[in-house]
């Protein structure tokens, strides 16, 4: 199940980032105005520490 969920994650973030690349290529963002990027940015990092809780609760305290 968790794995499943990483996958998803990783799916949603994914297109987070083509719609942040078609967005830059359109010239929507500028050095004031890149809110939509930093929230991938952001949601990158949530799904990186969420992993690193995961796998150490499942590899390292599972055992």
């Amino acid at each position: 199940m968790a794995t499943g969920f990483h996958g998803a994650h990783v799916i949603i973030g994914t297109i987070f980032l083509f719609v942040c690349l078609m967005r830059v290529l359109n010239g929507h963002f500028t050095a004031e105005r890149h809110v939509g990027f930093e929230a991938a940015a952001w949601y990158w990092h949530f799904v990186d520490v969420v992993w690193l809780f995961l796998f150490s609760a499942i590899y390292v305290w599972g055992q």
